[in-house]
């Protein structure tokens, strides 16, 4: 009996540990097409990110996907970028290859002395979904899991 309760306390803690995909399955959205993607995306935050036709990208101020947030650093550069598409809906993979600049979040989170260095590399994948007028909207979680934020982009004005 003893070993049927230290199983189900293991059980439950690597469950509650899965991350944001325990949570979030996709938007279903199959659709979409690479050329609809390209183009300008913008986000509240300052965040500019451009998906060129030709697979490279350009990002400016964009913050880390999931836990990464909570550490602050806003990565600017270029990149790759691709569309797929999966059982749960169309993601777009975000690379960032070449880091031009790295920021801080304003107002700045509580600095954390055991904090990694932001990495010279990252991947970001942005869910695909529509909005109610049929247009694009990017998005990926951030921070806890429990909470459920997500961080949008949408077209850029004038695109």
């Amino acid at each position: 009996m003893a070993a049927l309760g230290v199983l189900m306390v293991l059980l439950a803690a690597l469950t509650a540990c899965a991350g944001p995909y325990q949570y979030y399955e996709g938007t279903g959205l199959h659709d979409a097409t690479a050329a609809e993607v390209a183009g300008g995306w913008e986000n509240v935050e300052g965040t500019r990110v451009v998906l060129r036709k030709d697979g490279t990208a350009l990002l400016e101020k964009l913050d880390g996907q999931g836990f990464d947030f909570e550490d602050g650093w806003r990565f600017s550069g270029t990149g790759t970028w691709q569309l797929t598409d999966d059982d749960g809906g169309q993601v777009v993979q975000l690379v960032l290859t070449t880091r031009t600049r790295v920021e801080k979040r304003s107002p700045s989170p509580v600095a954390d002395p055991s904090a990694p260095e932001p990495p010279s590399t990252y991947s970001w994948f942005f869910h695909v979904n529509r909005d109610p007028h049929d247009g694009l909207v990017l998005f990926f979680m951030y921070g806890d899991p429990d909470i459920g934020n997500m961080y949008v982009m949408t077209r850029e004005t004038g695109s």
